[in-house]
């Protein structure tokens, strides 16, 4: 039996005094709400997308593997360079870049800028959920820390619910520029409640970003935690990649069904959600272990109940519900693991998301193409999940040893 890792959360700065902490907690969260409403909503619109640049469908689904990619390579950079920086500012100005590139995105003459656009707004996104989780955390006490990062990450779920289908609205009536024009409007929003309600935060002035960079990626619970999540959370994506054609081509619903059940997959992540922050104060590595394990079972229910129609709501809702508990607690423990480069921390469970996002997206892909159908995808992720669970107890087998090495 494998010992419970006990990280303590490194003492980097005080808790910052605020009158208004859950007004402060509201303003980072609209930021995750726009995000969300941004990161998702291009998947709505794409056929008008495609048509207004002249390419293909497929072609234009590239914009969304390039915002991706700029998630992935933007979250280190920043964090590199933002280790001391004033947070409030940071995230101020991470919220206006966001909104400059939307803007870019709006105006775009043809595929190639466009492309360009949607990488460069990748960029800020985990570096503001990084900052903004560290902001939330200092703003309550270490025993409410994981209900106010819930909060931060809320906003990203209430946005598959509200944000997504709007957006998807609007760009339908209006055209698909129209919805970047709202991320914009969005994003400077965001900055301007950021700057009005967040009290100010300084950065680790004892820290650099060389310095955080050594310690963090020298770390191998770091990697352990990035890999349970890139590989773990990809179940998720395994089957919410392909949620249309399973509920048409396997459930035999009709295609006016969908949005009920992407509302499914929405509402699971609004219930997950601050279910995480409530886990997370019981033990962090504990709700882990839980989401990822019952995660697993929840995905082989999927593949069984997908020919039974609308038996598959429920299951979709559990699937994103379970995926939101795990979300919210890695972005916790790998706060807690990063030791004193907290800023890359926070923000890296981002760029390993995004990894998730491309390899269940990639597999489920792989296994239809093979002539497997459209509810294999579900036994990937279950795979996916179950190979989670076994990285976490990595972790705390060599947490143990780890232990044992520094007694001895």
């Amino acid at each position: 039996m494998t010992a419970e890792p006990t990280t303590e959360t490194p003492a980097v700065e005080p808790t910052v005094a605020t009158a208004r902490p859950g007004l402060a907690i509201l303003a980072l969260a609209v930021g995750g709400f726009t995000i969300g409403t941004t990161e998702f909503m291009t998947m709505g619109v794409l056929p008008e997308i495609a048509s207004g640049v002249d390419v293909s469908v497929p072609t234009a689904g590239r914009i969304i593997s390039a915002y991706a990619v700029g998630v992935v390579i933007g979250v280190p950079i920043l964090a590199f360079f933002g280790a001391r920086l004033p947070r409030r500012g940071m995230l101020v100005a991470l919220m206006g870049a966001y909104g400059a590139f939307n803007l870019l995105s709006a105006v775009a003459p043809g595929y190639g800028v466009l492309t360009a656009a949607r990488f460069l707004d990748g960029l800020p996104h985990g570096a503001y959920f990084g900052v903004a989780s560290l902001v939330a955390a200092s703003l309550v006490v270490p025993a409410k820390r994981g209900r106010a990062v819930a909060s931060v990450m809320l906003g990203l779920s209430v946005a598959n619910v509200i944000g997504v289908p709007l957006a998807t609205w609007l760009g339908q009536q209006a055209g698909w520029r129209s919805t970047y024009l709202l991320a914009a409007g969005l994003a400077f929003l965001t900055a301007a409640l950021v700057l009005a309600a967040v009290p100010s935060v300084p950065g680790d002035s004892e820290t650099s970003g060389r310095k955080e960079a050594r310690e963090f990626f020298t770390s191998l619970q770091v990697w352990l935690t990035m890999a349970a999540g890139a590989i773990g959370f990809g179940g998720m994506f395994a089957v919410y990649s392909y949620i249309a054609k399973t509920v048409t081509v396997v459930g035999g619903l009709d295609r006016g069904t969908v949005p009920f059940f992407v509302l499914a997959l929405g509402l699971g992540m609004v219930v997950g959600t601050p279910l995480a922050g409530e886990l997370a104060g019981w033990s962090v590595y504990r709700s882990l272990l839980l989401s990822a394990g019952f995660g697993s079972l929840v995905l082989v229910a999927y593949f069984f109940a997908a020919p039974g129609g609308w038996a598959l709501w429920p299951v979709a809702f559990l699937v994103t519900a379970t995926g939101s508990v795990l979300v919210v607690n890695l972005q916790l423990r790998l706060m807690d693991v990063a030791g004193g480069a907290v800023t890359l921390g926070a923000a890296m469970n981002h760029a390993a998301l995004n990894v998730a996002n491309a390899l269940g997206a990639w597999l489920g892909g792989v296994v239809i193409a093979a002539g497997w159908g459209y509810r294999a995808p579900a036994l990937v992720g279950a795979g996916l999940s179950a190979l989670g669970v076994l990285i976490l107890l990595w972790s705390a087998l060599a947490h143990r040893k780890e232990g044992v090495a520094a007694r001895s």
